[in-house]
């Protein structure tokens, strides 16, 4: 009996525990309905996808401005004809294709693409369709199911100049959508120049908004009056170091001939001009005719998408004269006063290219450029007593050239840009064996040839040092940036060259003396009333004619451009380069140009072969 009595209540008691699991399920269920009908309203939403469409805001990328303010890239509205494929039922293709001015064959090809992205989610159809083609295409997009448009923005360039700099905005490819998640198929992102080096300020924020939409493809108005809507935040607002005019100038100047301008502000290492030429109207990188026209600019043999100011590798010639006889000082191997013969044992093996009075000291051979002088410095550095042997001598001349920017990039934001080449001592005992080569071996580093390249940014660069007596500011192209809190600056902190500043007064005044000396070899450029150190190059080119180059700053007491100019395969540095940086420091200081004739022959020489 008392078996009977504790199974009874053990039966009891389990149905009491399973009423009360029972009931509290019931409540729990009751609950989270509560929760997702009255509470929660997502599911909802996602359940209504079927007549609801997110249409993602682009926003406008920042504006891009010079250094006074004068604007040289914008938005101007544009439309992408996006796509839903799985909505995409009963299309009628020929009248679609019509529309879109396409071939059915290319419809097959771009909805296949948009199928491989997702059959669900919506990717883009056909891009930058012009607000003239929308209001066509508005009226008659009802009948394609599955196909809407979306507002978006193609970059405008008032002013068809500084292409190279600027760069341009392309579709994201998959490699770029794995890096970031901030982007879909069918964004667009900085391909090259500014546009790449800022990408992250200048695209801005997208934003979202939720639409109905009927049975019949048409919008019928903001789902939940806006709720599930996000505002798109546009792009910052940049200020470039660039000069808008005075690059205009420069690329006028340098129109028919293959080359390059770099002019820096001395006081801040700011870019003012950064010409490469051919360049090319940046217009032609925008829009449905982008592809073709990228296809057309990249098989042309001038090679106009290279940024040749900072791609270019070149021997400097003559120009690094002055940082061998700068080193030379430095070493105390040589004074402004040690002269060398141009005749003799003291020319052997490097002859001398010029007709002048022999022997010279320093600042007349920077004048007149003689060969034997720089060789004999050269030598007197790695001869120097302090050092052991030549490669310790070598390593440390390297360690000066160095210091004055030439090696490596200067790691800014500048995008693309290559180091040159200063070859380290190991290059040359692979080349020749350990303690197998002496200054005759490497003798053409004394003039700037041989194993050296540098780049036009980093000539200009040698005119900064030289014009600043020992130090540079890094050169850069972003001036400030347009925030909420104001504008901020970069690149402030100068770095300084091994050579003392008291060694630069001497070459400073040999590179006044070649505008202004009986002898210089760019007299007939001279600016009257401005004062101009330069100093002439001839690169030798083994692949046909010389490259004419040129360094140069002004005005010597205050110094407010440095530059360099490269014209490639035009012979010596005083008869095309020389010219060019006289005209362009000239409109820098005066704005106006007093040398008609000069700039005439400037504007219409072609030099490029082609007519």
């Amino acid at each position: 009996m008392a078996i009977d009595r504790l199974a009874k209540r053990n039966l009891a008691d389990r149905q009491y525990l399973i009423k009360i699991i029972i009931i509290g399920t019931g409540i729990l269920f009751v609950i989270r309905l509560f929760i997702l009908q009255v509470v929660d309203d997502s599911y909802m939403l996602s359940a209504e996808n079927n007549v609801l469409r997110k249409i993602t805001i682009y926003p406008n990328r920042g504006l891009i401005y010079d250094r006074n303010g004068d604007l040289l890239v914008y938005d101007e509205a544009a439309y992408d004809l996006m796509v839903i494929p799985r909505q995409a039922r009963d299309i009628d293709v020929h009248e679609l294709c019509g529309l879109l001015n396409i071939s059915d064959s290319l419809y097959k090809v771009r909805m296949k693409k948009a199928k491989d992205y997702s059959s669900y989610k919506p990717s883009v159809f056909m891009e930058h369709i012009s607000k003239e083609q929308y209001g066509y295409l508005e009226e008659k997009l009802y009948k394609f199911s599955g196909f809407f448009v979306q507002p978006r923005s193609l970059r405008h360039y008032p002013r068809p100049i500084a292409a190279h700099t600027l760069g341009y905005v392309g579709e994201v490819d998959a490699k770029g959508i794995a890096a970031d998640p901030y982007y879909r198929s069918g964004d667009f992102i900085g391909k090259s120049g500014i546009e790449k080096s800022f990408e992250k300020l200048l695209r801005g924020r997208k934003g979202c908004r939720v639409v109905m939409v009927d049975v019949h493809n048409r919008e019928q108005g903001s789902y939940r009056e806006g709720k599930y809507d996000t505002l798109a935040e546009h792009g910052t607002a940049l200020y470039l170091t660039l000069d808008a005019g005075l690059q205009e100038y420069g690329e006028r100047l340098m129109a028919g001939k293959n080359g390059s301008i770099v002019a820096i502000d001395p006081q801040t290492g700011g870019i003012l001009v950064f010409v490469s030429s051919p360049s090319y109207d940046p217009n032609l990188l925008v829009g449905t005719a982008r592809n073709r026209h990228f296809a057309l600019l990249r098989d042309d043999t001038l090679k106009p998408l290279m940024n040749r100011a900072v791609l270019g590798s070149y021997p400097p010639g003559s120009t690094f004269k002055m940082v061998n006889a700068l080193v030379g000082l430095q070493e105390n191997v040589i004074s402004e006063y040690t002269s060398f013969s141009c005749y003799g044992p003291a020319s052997y093996p490097i002859k001398c290219t010029h007709n002048h009075v022999s022997p010279l000291e320093l600042q007349e051979a920077i004048q007149q450029s003689c060969n034997p002088y720089f060789w004999n410095v050269f030598r007197s550095i790695m001869e120097n007593a302090r050092y052991t042997s030549t490669e310790q001598a070598y390593a440390a001349w390297r360690r000066h050239v160095i210091s004055f920017g030439f090696g490596s990039k200067f790691d800014t934001d500048i995008p693309f840009e290559v180091g040159g080449n200063i070859p380290e001592p190991a290059y040359f005992d692979k080349l020749y064996g350990r303690d197998r080569w002496r200054p005759m071996t490497i003798r053409s580093l004394a003039i700037g040839q041989g194993e050296i390249l540098v780049t036009p940014l980093q000539l200009a660069n040698l005119a900064v040092v030289i014009a600043n007596r020992g130090f540079y500011h890094p050169p850069h192209l972003l001036q400030a940036t347009v925030t909420p809190e104001g504008k901020s600056t970069r690149y402030s902190q100068p770095l300084y060259s091994t050579v003392a500043p008291t060694h630069f007064d001497v070459v400073r005044e040999a590179m006044l003396d070649v505008f202004e000396g009986p002898h210089g070899t760019a007299r007939w450029a001279r600016l009257e009333g401005v004062h101009i150190g330069g100093k002439t190059g001839t690169a030798e080119n083994p692949h046909g004619k010389d490259h004419s180059l040129f360094i140069a700053f002004a005005p010597m007491e205050n110094p407010r451009i440095a530059l360099s100019v490269i014209v490639e395969n035009a012979g010596f540095g005083s008869a095309w380069a020389a010219p060019i940086a006289s005209l362009l420091i000239e409109k820098l200081l005066n704005d106006t140009i007093s040398r008609p004739a000069i700039e005439q022959r400037i504007l219409e020489a072609n030099l490029t072969g082609i007519p």
